[in-house]
């Protein structure tokens, strides 16, 4: 049996894949563009995942807009949606380079045209290595990673002692600072001052192969403004501290550090650190780009109350990823069946919440917003339930489209995302390598 395959104006919808196919694998990026298929009027398979192509691009203008203020760089986070077009636009956009998590990710974003890489993780395990030693033979590529632990350095020392003449000798790293024993949060990165002087000695025995280029923390495992401004004044002065004494292998070394939800404490802190020390700030926020209805909402508000910078600049972020389903069934005057479930959306803070409704044939151009009753109350791996009351206008067919919270675990959930126009026309396909 074959594959269903419908031809439209400007391209082909391959029923093979969830939502809307591609007509090629690895999708070419020209490939997809100006397909013209329109949402609303049911010519891709629900449940889709969508971007909305001018939220897309305020938010990329917002943020680069954000870190110019501080003069300092932004890499953001491309863990966050895995999706080269959407690392392109990033660094079009202005972006330093792009930060990941692990050797895989590093081997999509350079295979993808990424020419700067923070790998903000420890880089561990022999074949992890030498997928980051490949990618380092390429020239003109340039990858950070973080060491915290003089395992961790030993191993890097010794894997590229080892190489053959002629290939790629050494690795440059940034040091991991972590929280202090006493402070309410943890994860990696280094604890107190003896643990930093081992790791720093560890380094000294490897000078060829392993490069200190500076300095990163995560602050987001810390609640408190308070503690993280006192985590980030330590990182400042350890970095001060270690280029006084010529510890790095760069003449400005690299500050890095901020999640999504206080990059503006952070650049507050890391833009008074060439007050004592030239530094390359880099600032690694990623959930900015799509931005959520949900914890990052919230953080952002706070971020827009708190922040002379942010609360002087227009129109803030945007939610910029819907989830779009059929009602699949109301068997119950109070309650409607939908077909999206957890296998398209994520639901670990909080479910979808619906926020537009559209009947397919109803004369309308453009969907309505939904009643402030209709609450997402339980979701299954394909069926979200949907609490609605008596009365309400909603059938079996109607489309929904929802907002999410942490745009992370739903992008993981999907091979492709259609980008839309304003009149909900597809325009490009944004593939996600996960």
């Amino acid at each position: 049996m074959t594959a269903s395959v419908t031809n439209y104006q400007s391209g082909t919808v391959d029923d093979l894949n969830k939502g809307l196919g591609v007509l090629d694998a690895p999708l070419v990026p020209s490939a997809a563009q100006g397909l013209g298929w329109r949402l609303l009027d049911e010519e891709i398979s629900l449940p889709a995942a969508v971007l909305y192509d001018a939220k897309i691009a305020h938010n990329l203008r917002w943020m680069q807009g954000f870190v110019n203020e501080y003069g300092l760089n932004l890499a953001p986070h491309g863990k966050t949606t895995m999706a080269p077009k959407l690392f392109q636009r990033q660094l079009a956009g202005g972006a330093w380079g792009i930060t990941v998590a692990t050797a895989q990710q590093a081997r999509v974003a350079a295979t993808h045209g990424v020419k700067r890489v923070l790998m903000a993780n420890q880089l561990v395990g022999r074949r992890n290595i030498a997928i980051v030693a490949e990618l380092l033979r390429e020239p003109g590529f340039e990858f950070y990673c973080l060491v915290d632990s003089v395992d961790s350095v030993a191993q890097l020392g010794r894997f590229f002692a080892a190489q053959p003449a002629g290939q790629v000798q050494s690795i440059q790293v940034l040091l991991e600072l972590g929280p202090t024993e006493d402070q309410s949060g943890s994860r990696t990165g280094v604890r107190n001052a003896a643990q930093q002087q081992a790791v720093l000695a560890e380094l000294a025995r490897w000078p060829a192969q392993v490069k200190l280029a500076g300095m990163e923390v995560y602050e987001g495992v810390l609640k408190a403004e308070a503690e993280i401004r006192v985590f980030l004044q330590r990182a400042v002065a350890v970095t001060h501290e270690i280029a006084m004494a010529g510890g790095f292998s760069r003449a400005r070394p690299i500050l890095s550090g901020a999640g999504s939800a206080w990059y503006d404490v952070v650049a507050e802190e890391f833009a008074k650190a060439e007050q004592a020390t030239p530094v390359e700030v880099v600032l690694r926020p990623g959930c900015y780009l799509t931005h959520d209805v949900g914890i990052y909402r919230a953080a952002q508000n706070q971020i827009q109350q708190r922040n002379p910078v942010a609360a002087k600049m227009r129109g803030g972020l945007q939610p910029a990823l819907q989830l779009w389903a059929y009602v699949q069934s109301v068997p119950d005057a109070d309650k409607a069946v939908i077909a999206l479930g957890k296998r398209d959306a994520a639901f670990d803070a909080g479910f979808p919440e619906p926020a537009l409704h559209y009947r397919p044939g109803g004369g309308e151009r453009s969907p309505g917003s939904t009643p402030a009753h209709w609450k997402v109350t339980g979701m299954m791996d394909q069926h979200a339930y949907l609490a609605i009351q008596p009365g309400d206008d909603i059938r079996v067919g109607d489309m929904i489209g929802f907002d999410i919270s942490h745009p992370c675990l739903t992008f993981d959930k999907w091979r492709h995302l259609l980008l839309l126009d304003e009149d909900y026309r597809c325009i490009d396909i944004v593939q996600t390598f996960f």
